[in-house]
């Protein structure tokens, strides 16, 4: 077997002969460094039986380079050359020609040194064509052809004079001459040599990285793509991707340092992070999630939903999706849903066979919503005993300008997120001042939605009817949701201006077909049976001098079971709560209280009855001041 540095010292001539011997297919235009790895894994696999016998190495192709060494130094007169021609040419021309190769031409001044020192230099000088390889003197290469037994002593007895010009003082003139010749070439051409050499090698190299390469790119590329799809992308070894990027260049080295960081950056955060967000659905089937912060809009926080995602789990506008998110790969813009982990609430089994919330049955309020526990808050202990909320409630404020309504819903919500925190609480605020929401924000316990009056009316809409889609699904699946509005009225006249002109105008501009989903938002407040109620609290206003609001107004009249109206009157005297208790009211209130209150608040308002709004809301503040209950209020009544 060859070894690989037996294969280096031989000629390519040779290792083709070799590789023909063993039988390596596709050889021929392989290069040199190819072709002896082609060799050696050949022999790997073959049998040691069928191994060919070594071919022996041509004594010629050891030293390559030193063929050339004489050539640029001889300088002896041309008479001596005619005169030693003729004895020459007695060496047999078969001979020269069995050795094309200008290596042997350095066997002609080895052969001549026992001669006189003049035939010394005759011998040299036909060398010079010799290693020029020119074939236009061809009868040149024949006396530089001497017999191959004696060309290794010979050669060792040129060198020595070299190493030792002591033992030889007779052959001094000839070992001068021949010192700058081997040392002469070695300064001028090993460089070049060199340089060809390491500009092959590089080449070779560079071969056999692109052959590996593609090798290895056929056989791992199946398991790159289950790594993708897997998501295991770091359990690749850095050799998979140095040999699938590298081209023979420093650049490309650094290549794949740059990928393991960007993949492992990828990677790193695939799955860790748990958003959550409102879906809302796109015609063409996908959707996004959308974040509070941005009240429900488009925003760069959105999370993007596959419309499988959707058709699996069966989601809808207005879902609270919570689950595990992946950062936007190049050339995206959102991240990704990758795992759905809880849908308002619950996990995927539990939603999948919910009722929708239009059939699902409406009842009257039968769980009252405790707005009392602080005895200084008159304004939530009157409306607790004279116009209760319960669970499911449509209730209406009707309020004049100035009369208070903004500060009575933060009383309302800070109660009902004190007193029921098992409640879901969402406010509400169309077409209101900026700095009522911040105030409204960072005052209540509650998710605050807002769209202040300088945004345009389709956004008024587009806030609020997600508002309410989130809601229903919440409801859906069981959970009691209350809805503060500020206000209705506003929310109705941004429907008037969004909806398409029906032809049909009512008096003060109203189009006959605008109020129709400013009515659903308020009628989907319910009691719904078996679990789940939605209750909305809305505010109207009224006496603003616009006849629009009137008319809003009047055609919302009538549609809440709870009604609780604010004097402005009371306001101007800066008596607060400014409410009108004699014309507030719950329907059917005997459901939220026990029969002994309910007599109690009913003996109440009999001797309440001849009072007017300022008279009876004095009365209530007198009476309720030294209590701490309301409970203590009504015993109280007794003495």
């Amino acid at each position: 077997m060859y070894n690989i540095e037996e294969l280096k010292d031989r000629l390519l001539s040779e290792l083709k002969e070799i590789a023909e011997d063993l039988g390596v297919k596709n050889f021929k235009k392989l290069s040199k460094q190819d072709l002896i790895y082609k060799i050696l894994d050949q022999q790997a696999v073959t049998p040691p039986e069928k191994l060919p016998k070594k071919i022996k190495q041509t004594p010629s192709a050891a030293t390559p380079e030193e063929t050339t060494a004489p050539e640029n130094t001889t300088s002896t007169p041309a008479a001596p050359v005619a005169a030693e021609a003729p004895a020459v040419e007695a060496t047999p021309a078969p001979a020269a020609e069995a050795a094309p190769t200008p290596a042997p031409a350095k066997a002609a001044p080895a052969k001549a040194a026992p001669a006189p020192a003049k035939a010394a230099p005759a011998a040299r000088k036909p060398a010079k064509p010799a290693a020029a390889r020119t074939e236009s003197q061809p009868q040149l290469f024949v006396p530089a052809k001497a017999p191959a037994k004696d060309h290794g002593p010979q050669q060792r007895e040129r060198v020595q004079p070299r190493r030792d010009n002591v033992e030889q003082a007779t052959a001094e003139p000839r070992a001068e001459r021949s010192e700058p010749r081997a040392e002469q070439p070695q300064r001028q051409e090993r460089p070049e040599q060199q340089q060809r050499n390491d500009n092959q090698q590089r080449n070779e190299n560079q071969q056999r990285n692109e052959n590996q390469s593609r090798n290895d790119n056929r056989e791992q590329r199946p398991e790159r793509n289950e790594n993708r799809n897997d998501n295991r992308q770091d359990n690749r070894e850095p050799r998979d991707f140095n040999r699938s990027d590298n081209r023979g260049g420093d650049n490309n080295q650094r290549r794949p340092n740059q990928i393991n960081a960007s993949t492992s950056n990828f990677k790193e955060f695939d799955g860790i992070i748990i958003n959550e967000g409102v879906l809302e659905l796109m015609q063409d089937g996908y959707g996004f999630l959308r974040s509070t912060h941005y009240n429900y809009l488009a925003s760069p926080d959105d999370i993007y939903v596959s419309p499988s995602q959707i058709k699996l789990f069966g989601l809808k506008t207005g879902d609270t999706v919570k689950g595990q998110i992946r950062p936007p790969k190049e050339g995206e813009k959102y991240f990704a849903l990758l795992k759905v982990e809880t849908v308002n609430g619950r996990t995927t089994e539990e939603i999948r066979d919910r009722i929708p919330f239009q059939h699902l049955t409406p009842l009257f309020p039968d769980e009252r919503l405790k707005l009392t526990g602080r005895p200084s808050q008159l304004s939530t202990r009157i409306l607790d005993l004279f116009a209760p909320i319960g669970k499911g409630q449509r209730g209406m404020i009707v309020a004049q300008p100035k009369t208070g309504k903004t500060v009575l819903l933060k009383e309302i919500a800070n109660a009902i997120s004190e007193n029921h925190p098992e409640v879901y609480l969402m406010i509400l605020l169309i077409d209101e001042r900026p700095e009522e929401v911040t105030d409204m924000a960072r005052s209540v316990k509650a998710e605050v939605i807002a769209s202040t009056f300088d945004e345009t009316a389709e956004r008024h809409v587009k806030v609020s009817s997600i508002v309410l889609d989130k809601a229903k699904r919440m409801v859906e699946c069981g959970h009691d949701v209350v809805i503060l509005l500020d206000s209705i009225t506003r929310l109705a006249r941004a429907y008037n201006t969004v909806v398409p002109s029906s032809g049909k105008i009512l008096s003060g501009g109203v189009d006959a077909n605008a109020l129709h989903k400013p009515k659903r938002f308020f009628g989907a407040a319910r009691n719904v049976e078996n679990g789940g109620s939605l209750t909305i609290i809305a505010t109207a206003l009224i006496d603003t001098g616009s006849k629009m609001d009137e008319v809003i107004f009047e055609e919302f009249k009538g549609t809440g079971n709870m009604e609780l109206q604010l004097d402005r009157k009371l306001a101007n005297k800066r008596v607060y709560p400014a409410i009108d208790v004699p014309a507030s009211g719950t329907r059917r209130e005997d459901l939220l209280m026990d029969r002994d209150e309910l007599n109690r608040v009913w003996i109440l308002r009999k001797y309440m009855s001849d009072m007017n709004a300022i008279e009876a809301m004095e009365f209530l503040k007198d009476r309720m001041t030294g209590t701490k209950s309301n409970e203590e209020f009504l015993i109280s009544m007794n003495s």
